[in-house]
């Protein structure tokens, strides 16, 4: 006999329906379930279930009274007590979907978030469709910003480090299953091991959460280390706002992506620094995210 943690009553149900279960009736009960740990929860329901009978959604929307059998109600289960507990859907399904690309994604690599997507935005809008440039993605995880300029733009050599060989792993999984050629990565603590290098942009999704912040305690699940950033949460681009001149090339674009209150601290450390060119970006929610800057010229070094 099977038994389950009281605490978690619609899944302790969901285990004993078995051959009940169905899919109509299950997706009303765990919307309802998942509604107070989630933004979307008729999507997690139907992409839980899905999981679970290893079919798409459009199917779940076909056949709402077909039944799951007890092999698929454990599966639905076992997802449910995760959800319930707080780990992002991402690490539950393996997958995230970012630039139109389906990411791998584990517990080693942050969930790449729709807000990224606008320093990719920014870094394209300045990098010319035919150029031949080498761009350096710092911090990479799961390699969502790397690929999707890679993709964009494939005469470009795109180089992407991270400190976690766990991340890398999944970073070359991706350009593996996405067949894009002309994305390597390498491990390295920011530039250490790229110190001999030159590239013409450079571009990170750096940690820039204060070490206090209470929004690390949704974030539990997900890597610390790719989100806590010193007790303002500006340690990492501190680093990237002085060592990044050094491996780029005059005139170079660097593009940072930061928190939304963080916008005049950033702008402050580049032009401590002597970046020219200081301009931030707003997100699809219109707060400052991203911040872009320039290297001077070789006329000015």
């Amino acid at each position: 006999e099977c038994t389950r943690d009281a605490r978690r009553p619609i899944a302790r149900d969901l285990f004993n329906m078995a051959e009940d279960a169905q899919i109509g009736t299950l997706l009303k009960e765990l919307s309802q379930a998942l509604a107070g740990v989630s933004e979307s929860p008729r999507l997690d329901a139907e992409i839980l279930v899905g999981r679970a009978i290893d079919m798409p959604r459009s199917y779940l929307f076909a056949h709402p009274e077909d039944s799951l059998d007890e092999s698929a109600v454990r599966r639905l289960e076992q997802s449910l007590e995760r959800r319930l507990k707080g780990e992002p859907m991402a690490y539950i399904t393996g997958i995230r979907e970012f630039w139109s690309m389906e990411l791998a994604v584990s517990p080693a690599t942050l969930v790449p978030r729709p807000e990224t997507e606008i320093l990719v935005d920014k870094a394209l809008a300045r990098i010319p469709r035919k150029a031949n440039w080498t761009i350096l993605d710092l911090g990479t995880g799961s390699g969502a910003i790397a690929l999707a300029i890679a993709r964009e733009r494939p005469l470009c050599n795109v180089t992407g480090v991270d400190i976690s060989r766990e991340a890398l792993d999944v970073a070359r999984l991706n350009a593996r299953e996405l067949a894009i050629p002309n994305v390597s990565f390498l491990e390295s603590d920011w530039i250490e091991a790229i110190r001999d290098q030159q590239f013409d942009v450079v571009v990170s999704n750096p940690p820039y959460v204060r070490d206090d912040d209470d929004a690390l305690r949704d974030l539990v699940n997900e890597p610390q280390g790719a989100l806590a950033a010193g007790h303002d949460g500006l340690d990492a681009l501190r680093i990237l706002a002085r060592d990044c001149l050094s491996v780029l090339v005059p005139g170079g674009l660097l593009g940072l992506e930061h928190g939304a209150e963080q916008q005049a601290a950033v702008a402050s450390l580049l032009a401590e620094h002597g970046w020219l060119e200081i301009e931030n970006h707003r997100d699809y929610a219109g707060l400052p995210r991203v911040t872009t800057a320039r290297a001077a010229p070789a006329a000015e070094l």
